[in-house]
């Protein structure tokens, strides 16, 4: 009798040695998933932050009389970083149905550059800006 209660502790005990595993696996691994969540947060954080650079900038631009300039570079911190903000602008050299060159038409491209653990990012926005004259 005494032998069969021995094999019971010790089954009893791998049970709980397994059921602790699985715990603890199941931990890690919702640990691992939060961790992800939160990186996933932050860089979306950081693409919105881009993308409100570039549209501030493009309604600095549509709001400035004259023509964009030609060429403007501005290094602006958001608080994941430096981002360089890269302004071009040409004349659009458009047609119209006539085959006939519409002009007071600017192609203006902004570009930011950015880092992100290390990694080069960039993205790109393109609009063009009438001016009467």
């Amino acid at each position: 009798m005494r032998r069969n209660s021995q094999r019971s502790r010790a089954f009893a005990l791998y049970e709980v040695m397994i059921g602790v595993t699985i715990f603890v696996v199941g931990v890690l691994s919702l640990g691992r998933s939060v961790e992800n969540c939160m990186n996933a947060v932050t860089l979306s954080a950081q693409e919105d932050r881009v993308r409100q650079v570039l549209a501030n900038r493009m309604a600095e631009v549509q709001a400035t009389p004259g023509f964009p300039d030609a060429k403007w570079e501005a290094n602006i911190e958001t608080g994941y970083g430096p981002v360089k903000l890269i302004q071009a602008s040409a004349p659009a050299e458009l047609k119209d149905e006539k085959n006939l060159d519409v002009g007071n038409i600017n192609r203006v491209s902004l570009t930011a550059e950015w880092n992100r653990s290390g990694v080069a990012q960039t993205r790109r926005i393109e609009f063009y800006v009438y001016r009467a004259g």
